[in-house]
């Protein structure tokens, strides 16, 4: 077998996101050894793809606002579904958390007074997102990376996990292999945080990057941690069409938050045709209304543009399937219409969305001052996720923490835009704090040098097979049955069709080759990230299954309304002895009496 290089910390960090590198920074902060190991390199995390803005209840821009409609606002959007306590700790700390990466040295807009500004942004009832134009994820990773380098964290890029390591229940490290040399690494730690991001790479059209492959949702998983919420996959409504090279790459929300409207070929504002019943009174019936809300105008209602995510990817798919989409089978987001409205309009267009105007102009030749986007859904976010505890982070396994993308619990069936940034930031800091603490109570545990021999072989495998499946063929085939069958709009015959498609998939990965040696070999990296994309799939597709309702982000043809009686409780996907996966439904915790008050009177 191939000899390990062997790496010793008190808290293993697996992600190099905002929550990553916020855990990081505050696991250092408590006097402990950090690793934080990275599947690509630092600064490519995916958090710099989140352009609109962190969310937070400031009041720099509306004195309305404040934790308790930031709480009420993330619990609507949720449809109730999510981990109340998770909602009220989420809001509270927010504007902590922005202040004090403002402390650190992130570059903020400005009010004209000199604070923190904020935009509008959907699902959310005032201008909440602290932002610098819409490169904010960007900012954040500067800031966190800079903070991060100089507490002297030990860093790994360019490095995979392939499995977590146990003693008994808890957890005592991890095993991987770089990606440049292929090489083995054994990560012996007293605590591990996951903060992996999503699983987008299980789809065909997805705004995700190479790396999300659902790692930190398998690694839990099979080490024995309960996974919550798989079922509400977010597709953002609007992601790059055309040209195919860039299909599915996010087109901000900050477009519409900045009076970006949606028309379908006719030219028609369609979303003005299906407002639900929970927003009615917050947005607005008329165009001239809803353009004086994105101007500031505090009297006026949101556009309906500013909607919840999954309610305006399924508009759109509406369209598209009633022969009403654009020509490469998306419809048009128009942020030059504002032409016609304000003085030097291009100029405001290139200030707030400069990003847009580069990516735009660069890969796909348009002007977004001058004429509109052609867009579509794509698949973005992971609202499932490790079932973890509101306040610590640590999932249902000892010493396993979790925290961002790849924890459940904030969002329940649906994100609201921004609410990622500030997660990344409140719930990496608490899983630092908790996961420093923890390896300081309970010390080290041993390594099973078995254990780490079988994982060596079976990693091997594909080199050691003659002939045998293409990995990237089966990897293609994922993506298809992921994006036909469990994708926006769900059916019980399709999902059940790619559930027995996900079996033999399965069992051809088994039979998987790769050639060549092991240095930076892609092949052989695609052939290790299937188990992962696998496991994560099936858990999306049975939980799917589970819940016969029509709830945020998770749509049934065949059940096409709410069910109240879904409403009372979260699915949880376990292992069971067998190996085998099982769903189990959990009723939520009542919520406080206090915390009902609140929710009462923002509604």
């Amino acid at each position: 077998m191939a000899a390990a290089d062997t790496h010793e910390h008190d808290v293993l960090i697996v992600g190099a996101g905002g929550a990553g590198l916020r855990a990081a920074i505050e696991a250092s902060a408590a006097g402990v050894s950090v690793g934080v190991v990275c599947k690509s390199l630092l600064g490519k995390a995916h958090t710099v793809m989140a352009e609109g803005g962190i969310a937070a209840a400031l009041a720099n821009v509306d004195d309305r606002d404040g934790w308790q409609v930031h709480f009420a606002d993330t619990m609507r959007g949720g449809q109730y579904l999510n981990d109340w306590r998770m909602a009220e700790l989420h809001a509270k700390e927010a504007p902590a958390r922005v202040r004090e990466l403002e402390a650190w040295g992130a570059l903020f807009d400005r009010t004209k007074d000199g604070r923190i500004l904020q935009r509008n942004f959907g699902g959310h009832k005032y201008p909440r997102l602290a932002h610098v134009g819409d490169r904010t994820g960007l900012e954040m990773i500067r800031t966190l990376q800079d903070r991060g380098v100089h507490r002297g964290i030990t860093f790994y890029m360019e490095c995979t996990v392939l499995k977590l390591l146990k003693h008994g229940d808890r957890v005592t490290g991890a095993f991987g292999y770089d990606r440049e040399r292929g090489r083995f690494h054994l990560f012996k730690a007293k605590a591990v945080v996951l903060a992996t991001g999503g699983i987008g790479r299980a789809f065909r059209i997805t705004s995700n990057s190479w790396e999300y492959t659902g790692d930190g949702h398998a690694l839990a998983y099979e080490a024995g941690a309960e996974l919550k919420d798989m079922e509400f996959v977010q597709f953002h409504p609007t992601g790059m069409i055309w040209p195919p090279s860039v299909r599915g790459i996010l087109v901000t929300e900050a477009v519409r938050g900045e009076g970006g409207i949606l028309v379908n070929n006719q030219g028609r504002r369609f979303m003005f045709d299906d407002i639900p019943e929970l927003y009615r009174t917050q947005t607005a019936d008329s165009e001239e209304e809803g353009w004086r809300y994105t101007q500031g105008d505090k009297s006026a209602r949101r556009p309906p543009e500013l909607l919840t995510r999954d309610h305006l990817a399924r508009c759109i798919v509406r369209e598209i399937k009633e022969g009403r989409g654009s020509p490469h089978g998306g419809v048009y987001l128009d942020i030059s219409w504002i032409r016609e409205r304000l003085p030097h309009a291009e100029e405001h267009i290139k200030k707030k969305l400069p990003s847009m105007y580069h990516q735009f102009k660069q890969l796909a030749d348009i002007d977004i001052t001058k004429e509109p986007m052609e867009i579509g859904p794509t698949t973005h976010y992971m609202m499932g996720g490790v079932l973890v505890d509101a306040d610590t982070q640590m999932s249902t396994v000892p010493g396993l923490f979790a925290a961002g993308e790849c924890a459940a619990g904030l969002h329940g069936a649906n994100r609201l835009g921004g609410n990622s940034l500030s997660d990344l930031l409140v719930f990496g800091q608490r899983a630092g704090q908790y996961a420093a603490q923890f390896a300081n109570e309970y010390g080290g545990a041993p390594v099973d040098p078995d254990e780490v021999e079988a994982i060596e072989r079976a990693a091997l495998a594909p080199f050691a097979r003659d002939g045998g499946e293409n990995p990237y063929q089966i990897h293609h085939e994922l993506q298809d049955r992921m994006q036909d069958l469990v994708g926006i709009v769900r059916t019980e015959r399709e999902m059940t069709q790619a559930l027995e498609g996900l079996h033999e998939l399965r069992a051809r990965a088994g039979r998987v080759h790769v050639a060549g040696n092991r240095e930076y070999n892609t092949g052989w990296h695609t052939a290790l990230d299937l188990g992962h994309m696998f496991s994560v799939s099936e858990a999306i597709t049975r939980a799917a299954l589970e819940r016969k309702e029509s709830r945020g982000a998770h749509f049934r043809e065949d059940f096409p309304r709410k069910d109240d009686a879904f409403g009372q409780f979260n699915l949880v996907v376990r292992k069971k002895a067998d190996q085998t996966m099982d769903i189990v439904r959990r009723p939520i915790p009542e919520m406080p009496a206090e915390l009902q008050r609140v929710i009462k009177e923002q509604s």
